[in-house]
């Protein structure tokens, strides 16, 4: 009898233990967490498939006439030594600024609507990502830098010389570069020791935060920490220093009693004024909010306002009426035109 109760409370303890996975069970889940390094799906723009071809020679369309006007900026800017002036050479960078914004998504988004093959290494995905903030960020510092440019031409024009020389110019464009590509690195590292066992398929056209987390499935506290400290730190530093220089620079025009004078200096900084709050505007309306808040279908749309919008717009606010650089552009049309034989 004692053998035989010492054998039932033996199998009652089996009962209760939990069974251990077996072996292949366990060989599956480690699979499955590498999984990483084998990469993702982008979704793109799946939903709508009998639309591929049109969106196919729309956003071709648009990605050649980023990569026409800023590539005419850069270059009548770099020929005409009468635009080397802080001014142009800021904006020729923000021109070299948007063709790679749009080179880093618009070409991978292409190769997806045409062969309709939406893989993405692991490598790759965190690439895309990276540059997509590194440039960002870079965009909102070399706009500071400009408004900054502004402020000094507008509110103390007697020592602009002598405060934008070619020295201080180049200083503050490697700043912005610097702290642009610098930045993302740690947010990048963190998001890269992510799990992501639910689901490799990136509802969205390009490796993106939001998404990207989405699909993890691993606390993510610490990235959203990062993110919110960063955005702290770095955009919106960088939007009060901006809005700091409008503050100074619209108080000096409202100073001027000619409105022929204050029309004339508002021009001076109506483009990048534009600018400014074309990229804070959706820049702020994308990220800065919880991720619980966060609609992947509605914010597609607006990521890729966000990503097109700005650099198709940026060499027609420029260049439409400054009449200095349409003259510099038709000297360079008539430099490289071809004179017909006689």
């Amino acid at each position: 009898m004692v053998e035989e109760g010492a054998l039932k409370n033996e199998a009652i303890g089996e009962i209760l233990e939990l069974p251990p996975p077996p072996p292949n069970q366990e060989k599956d889940m480690a699979i499955e967490n590498q999984g990483n390094l084998s990469g993702f799906l982008i979704q793109g723009f799946s939903d709508t498939p009998r639309f591929h071809l049109s969106l196919f020679v729309l956003f071709l369309g648009i990605y050649l006439i980023i990569l026409l006007g800023n590539l005419i900026i850069f270059l009548v800017i770099s020929c005409n030594p009468h635009l080397h002036t802080p001014m142009y050479i800021f904006l020729q960078n923000l021109s070299l600024i948007d063709i790679s914004f749009s080179s880093n998504i618009l070409p991978n988004l292409l190769h997806i609507l045409l062969k309709q093959q939406n893989n993405i290494s692991f490598l790759g995905c965190m690439t895309q990502m990276y540059l997509f903030m590194a440039l960002a960020c870079s965009e909102y510092f070399l706009l500071t830098a400009m408004a900054y440019d502004r402020y000094v031409a507008i509110c103390d024009p007697l020592h602009y010389i002598a405060r934008m020389s070619r020295k201080h110019c180049a200083g503050l464009i490697t700043a912005a570069f610097t702290v642009g590509f610098v930045d993302p690195i740690g947010l990048v590292v963190l998001i890269s020791k992510l799990s992501y066992c639910a689901s490799h398929l990136i509802n969205h056209f390009f490796c993106d935060i939001s998404p990207l987390l989405k699909l993890s499935c691993t606390k993510i506290f610490s990235v959203e920490l990062l993110i919110y400290i960063g955005g702290t730190l770095f955009t919106f530093s960088s939007f009060l220093l901006t809005l700091t220089s409008y503050i100074f620079i619209i108080s000096a025009i409202l100073k001027i009693q000619s409105s022929e004078g204050r029309q004339k200096a508002f021009s001076t900084c109506a483009s990048h004024l534009a600018c400014v709050i074309t990229l804070y505007g959706t820049v702020l309306c994308l990220y800065m909010r919880p991720t619980t808040s966060y609609s992947l279908e509605r914010d597609k749309y607006f990521s890729l306002l966000y990503i097109v919008l700005g650099p198709v717009l940026n060499p027609l606010i420029y260049t439409l009426k400054n009449r200095e650089f349409k003259s510099c552009l038709h000297k360079v049309r008539q430099r490289f035109s071809i004179k017909p034989f006689r």
